[in-house]
């Protein structure tokens, strides 16, 4: 009798599978401009999730390049950042690699689907998003692969969107840091042919990457890779027609919402993050910066900078001392008299000695008032860039708007003036350069009449990247490149706190354990359990 049920319910066995025909795929989804256009926003939406700028970001390269130091309130993961105490499964390195390969992840499927989709011919914007979007996404994807080529040198260099990976295309091999440099300058090439030098629509493009910064980056990416000519020849081109960037007159309206977003008052942007209002996002009251992206109320994009730098509010970090002292040095004009570069009243807040900001609340209604720790011995000094003091005494949330700079135009022009500096040239070019950086209006420093020697004006380009960029993640990045971080962070953190932490292996991050235990490729080829 068993059997033969057994048989019966074998005869009339039937494929119960249903195929869900309103599911979607990558074939029957990416067939409009409109989810094309989701996705190239979605892209973009990878800048602000954990490991980059809404929050890790910027504690990570202020704290490594020692822009910033710990206060006590800062956490542990971060303060392994500032001892050079981490390894393959410190937090930071784990969620940067991460959220990079989430970044090129998502360009490859747009650059795969916007290939294949067949614009409406009788829409004749939409061939022209076909090309936008594409170049768009070859940005950010070169964007992402820059940063791991500079963090962690050879990484698995993913460059297609595969439906259905195998188990060779996940345990895919590190590539040569040349084919990695190689891989960027094809898609900054294949961006800049693609981009608008600017968009129609001002205001719902807004924060969508032009045809300028796929030139900043190329030029940014052949000084890296120290190819000093072809730098200069596409740095130059920003300096020129049809592009029209040039200095804020305000140093701070960089920094500070809306007038960062003013093109009259702030015509120097040519890439940022967007913390503000942006095609199809908005700004929530849910926090973005703690594991709320793409899942929390309104999508909300915006940056705890303001909140955790603040000395009135979380109190993370302070400026370092090593960094306030740079802002004193030499006149140009009469070099045997200490000078204070008036961008320190722009960066930090301090006594009137160092150039500091010595007052706060401005803009509040209770007027101005005295900064509490003028004499640094009582408080130390405290970042006054991307705060908001001037307006209200306290910020008070971790949804700060004020976007993130990645690249402008006074980068630019200092790139540019380092291109003729290592190629022998400290003449009139690099001297020009440099000067109009320091002529900014709100800034009007003394000019230099000469940079004298190649060391001399090296010397005077890397102070100049310092004063200018501070609190902009930019200087660990310079050091790196330069060959000079073990000797210029170890001598500056033994005069400040008597430890030398940094270590040969620290030019490099290591590969994450996460890609290790994921990666079998990968994991041989690792040596000291670090890259």
């Amino acid at each position: 009798m068993t059997g033969g049920l057994l048989a019966l319910s074998i005869g009339c066995k039937k494929d119960l599978s249903l195929i869900n025909k309103s599911k979607y795929t990558s074939d029957t989804y990416f067939t409009s401009d409109v989810a094309l256009n989701q996705a190239v926003v979605a892209t973009y939406a990878g800048l602000l999730h954990t490991g980059m700028w809404a929050r890790e970001w910027y504690f990570t390269f202020d704290l490594l390049g020692y822009d910033a130091k710990n206060n006590a309130a800062i956490g542990g993961d971060f303060l392994q950042l500032v001892q050079y105490n981490f390894g393959p499964d410190q937090s930071e390195v784990g969620s940067t690699w991460a959220a990079l390969y989430q970044i090129i992840a998502r360009a490859n499927v747009v650059i795969d689907r916007a290939q294949v989709w067949k614009p409406d011919v009788a829409k004749p914007t939409e061939a022209a998003h076909q090309i936008q979007y594409i170049a768009e996404c070859k940005f950010l994807r070169a964007y992402a692969y820059f940063q791991l080529v500079n963090l962690y040198g050879r990484v698995p260099l993913r460059t297609h969107f595969i439906s259905l990976p195998t188990p060779t295309d996940i345990n895919a091999p590190r590539s040569s840091v040349a084919a990695i440099w190689a891989f960027i300058e094809q898609d900054l090439k294949d961006a800049e042919a693609g981009l608008p030098v600017a968009y129609p629509d001002a205001v719902d493009d807004y924060g969508r990457v032009t045809q300028g910064a796929a030139v900043a980056l190329l030029g940014k990416s052949y000084l890296y890779e120290k190819k000093w000519a072809p730098a200069q020849t596409e740095l130059t081109k920003l300096t020129q027609a049809p592009f029209t960037y040039s200095l804020a007159p305000v140093y701070n309206d960089l920094f500070d919402d809306p007038n960062q977003d003013d093109a009259t008052k702030n015509p120097e942007t040519i890439f940022q993050v967007m913390n503000q209002k942006w095609t199809d996002w908005g700004i929530g009251n849910q926090y973005y910066v703690f594991g709320g992206q793409e899942t929390w109320g309104n999508k909300a994009t915006h940056s705890d900078r303001a909140q955790e730098y603040g000395w009135n509010d979380w109190d993370n970090v302070y400026i370092t001392t090593t960094a306030v002292n740079a802002f004193t040095y030499p006149n140009p004009v009469t070099p045997n008299v200490n000078y204070v570069d008036p961008r320190a009243a722009f960066t930090f807040y301090g006594d009137a000695a160092s150039g500091g900001q010595t007052q706060y609340c401005q803009q509040c209604a209770t007027g101005p008032v005295a900064y509490p720790f003028a004499d640094a011995k009582k408080g130390g000094y405290k970042w006054l860039k991307y705060e908001y003091y001037n307006k209200v005494s306290s910020f008070g949330g971790p949804q700060s708007g004020i976007n993130g700079q990645v690249i402008r135009y006074a980068d630019v022009l200092l790139m540019l003036a380092e291109t003729y500096i290592q190629q022998g040239n400290t003449g009139t070019q690099p001297l020009a350069l440099i000067n109009q950086v320091r002529s900014r209006p709100s800034v009007n420093a003394p000019l230099y009449t000469s940079l004298g020697s190649q060391p001399a004006a090296m010397s005077i380009l890397m102070r100049e990247r310092q004063l200018e960029l501070t609190g902009e993640q930019s200087r660990y990045f310079d050091l790196i490149r330069w060959g000079i971080a073990k000797q210029t962070i170890n001598a500056e953190m033994q005069v400040e706190n008597g430890t030398q932490p940094f270590q040969d292996k620290n030019v490099l991050f290591p590969i994450p354990l996460s890609e290790k235990n994921s990666n079998s490729a990968v994991a041989k080829d690792i040596t000291g359990d670090w890259n």
